[in-house]
C-alpha cells in the first residue's frame, strides 16, 4: 500500500512539475513574442524615419541647387565688381572688404556699399520670392577679425560683437527702406534676421592656419531652408529614441 501511495505521489508531483514548466515556457514564449513585436515595430519606425530623411534630403538638395543656380544667374556678372561671392553649399552671398562697406570701426554704411545694396537687394528678394515656401529664414550675418586696435581676447571680442551686430542691423534697415512693395517689406520683416558673430567665425589661411584678418571682415546674406530644420528634427527624434 505504501509503495502505491509513493508511486501515486511521485506521478502527481511529476505532473505538477510538468505543468509548472509548461506555464513558465508559455510565459517566456509570450515575452519573446512581445519583445520581437517591439523590435520589429521599432525597426519599421526607424526605416520610415530614414525614408523621410532621404525624401527630405533629396528635396533639400534640389532646392539648394535651384536657389544657387538662380542666384548665380542673377548676379554672376556683378560679383567681381562687388568683391562678392556665392557659396553653393551654404547659399551665402558674401560681401568682402568691409573697408569699402563701412566706415572704419563704425556701423555706418559707406556710400559705395549703399549703391551696391540698392542694386543687389531688390533683385535678391525677387529671386528668393520664388522659394518662399521652402525658406525658413534669411540671415544677414556680420563677421569681424579677432583684433580691436591693441586689444585681444575678450577685450576685443565683445566690442567686435557689438560692431558686427550694429552693422547687420544697419544693413537690414537700409535694404528694407529700398523695397517699394508692401508684400515684400512684410516678408523681409518676418523672414530676415540680423546677426552679429564678432570673430567667432573668422577665416584662416589654408597654408599656415593663421587668421586672415581681411577675409574675416565680411557681411553675408545666408538662406536657411525648411529642409535643414526638418532633417535636424528627425535626427534629434531618432537620437532621442535610441537613448
Amino acid at each position: 500500500m505504501g509503495t502505491l501511495d509513493n508511486l501515486f505521489r511521485s506521478r502527481h508531483s511529476k505532473k505538477e512539475d510538468a505543468e509548472h514548466w509548461i506555464g513558465i515556457s508559455d510565459l517566456m514564449s509570450g515575452l519573446m513574442m512581445m519583445f520581437l513585436f517591439i523590435a520589429v515595430a521599432y525597426m519599421y519606425y526607424v526605416q520610415v524615419e530614414r525614408e523621410n530623411i532621404k525624401e527630405i534630403a533629396v528635396a533639400y538638395k534640389d532646392t539648394q541647387v535651384a536657389i544657387y543656380n538662380d542666384l548665380n544667374n542673377e548676379f554672376k556678372s556683378d560679383l567681381p565688381r562687388w568683391n562678392a561671392s556665392i557659396d553653393r553649399n551654404t547659399l551665402q552671398v558674401i560681401f568682402n572688404n568691409p573697408e569699402v562697406l563701412f566706415r572704419s570701426g563704425s556701423p555706418e554704411l559707406s556710400t559705395q556699399f549703399q549703391v551696391m545694396l540698392s542694386d543687389f537687394f531688390p533683385r535678391y528678394v525677387t529671386v528668393l520670392s520664388r522659394y518662399r515656401e521652402a525658406i525658413d529664414e534669411i540671415r544677414i550675418e556680420g563677421h569681424t577679425s579677432s583684433d580691436w586696435g591693441t586689444r585681444h581676447g575678450d577685450e576685443a571680442y565683445f566690442p567686435n560683437m557689438a560692431l558686427s551686430q550694429d552693422r547687420t542691423r544697419s544693413v537690414l534697415q537700409y535694404v528694407l527702406s529700398k523695397l517699394t512693395s508692401g508684400a515684400d517689406r512684410e516678408w523681409v520683416r518676418s523672414s530676415f534676421a540680423a546677426v552679429g558673430y564678432s570673430s567667432s567665425r573668422r577665416l584662416v589661411d589654408a597654408g599656415n592656419s593663421a587668421e586672415d584678418a581681411a577675409r574675416s571682415r565680411r557681411v553675408n546674406f545666408r538662406v536657411i531652408t525648411n529642409s535643414e530644420l526638418q532633417i535636424r528634427t528627425i535626427i534629434e527624434r531618432l537620437d532621442g529614441n535610441q537613448r
